[in-house]
């Protein structure tokens, strides 16, 4: 997955005649802040080196990973179009961008961002997009500004950033603001998945339907050490290569997320949780269904379709057959 265009334009705008050793070495002190999950009171993005260094290293992956849990909301949700959006904790607009991409209906948005620096540079990045966007200071847990209800409430990548603690009252506060929808992605580490296992709790008690990547609403069968995550591939441009002293074109970004909506979406089918693994005549898949068990499945080529939509399935996608099922269509 690459930026759109317009994205990618103003982003290099941005980073411009920007010296690259001083933008290196601002990337290496975010990625270790990232990491390591620091909070340590400082914002991790607390000036315009930073800010700059995290468009050049991290926002091509967390666009992908944001703008792939979306398709999947999409996916499920068809009948969503939404017309307003909050974001909280919107760093750069990173949710914006891939809002408007996934629905073009977006027609404005509010942006919620506690450091300046950052909050800047999504400003100036909005400017080349058509949704009226209005960005204002906050901070989720100590200042979180009084808000009118948003057809989709987005928060990615934030929780990673705060006390395990205040998930629950965090997602509770961000549910009274949803109107339709709400999506939470996190890094797809085992601390990122219990804090979204925390948030899909919280979500079900406050009575929100979930849409993905979830088949059903029963407690999640996955077991630590196991967890659940998913990967996007993304394109490196030269800059980010530069940045991150990396000669690969591209690289994987490991995310989970969890979506709901006030709606009753209908669960069907199942989610696969992992790369199939393939082999002559065969095909191992793990898949989520909707009786709230996870399990790898064997499929032969005796299955006919169901063993070609198999072979054809990849890690994340969500399929319309589960095991046993006469007809497939992945």
């Amino acid at each position: 997955m690459e930026l759109p265009a317009l994205l990618r334009t103003a982003v290099d705008r941005l980073l411009e005649n920007q010296p690259l050793a001083p933008l290196m070495k601002a990337q290496e002190r975010l990625s270790k802040r990232y990491r390591g999950e620091v909070r340590d009171g400082t914002l991790h993005l607390s000036d315009d080196l930073a800010a700059k260094a995290y468009l050049a290293a991290r926002l091509p992956a967390t666009f992908a990973a944001v703008r792939s849990a979306m398709e999947s909301v999409a996916e499920i949700h068809s009948d969503f179009k939404p017309q307003s959006l909050i974001d909280l904790g919107s760093g750069p607009g990173t949710a914006l961008w891939a809002a408007g991409d996934c629905w073009p209906d977006l027609q404005k948005a509010t942006l919620v961002e506690a450091s300046p620096a950052i909050r800047n540079v999504g400003q100036s990045l909005a400017k080349a997009l058509s949704i009226d966007s209005h960005w204002q200071a906050g901070d989720i847990v100590k200042q979180l500004p009084s808000l009118a209800p948003a057809d989709l409430v987005t928060l990615a990548y934030v929780l990673d950033e705060l006390p395990m603690d205040a998930v629950a009252s965090i997602i509770q506060k961000l549910w009274a603001m949803t109107a339709d929808t709400i999506l939470i992605v996190e890094p797809g580490t085992p601390a990122g998945w219990q804090r979204i296992v925390t948030a899909r709790q919280t979500l079900i008690a406050e009575g929100a339907h979930l849409i993905a990547p979830c088949t059903h609403q029963m407690d999640c069968p996955i077991v630590s050490p196991d967890w659940c995550h998913f990967s996007r591939r993304v394109a490196r441009s030269r800059v980010h290569r530069q940045v991150k002293n990396g000669d690969v074109p591209w690289e994987d970004e490991k995310y989970i997320f969890i979506a709901a909506s006030r709606q009753k979406v209908a669960l069907s089918g199942a989610r696969v949780l992992s790369p199939p693994r393939l082999a002559s005549g065969m095909a191992r898949i793990k898949l989520c269904r909707t009786d709230g068990i996870a399990e790898e499945t064997t499929i032969s080529r005796r299955d006919g379709e169901i063993f070609k939509a198999a072979r054809r399935a990849d890690w994340g996608d969500h399929i319309a057959w589960e095991t046993g099922a006469k007809n497939a269509d992945a």
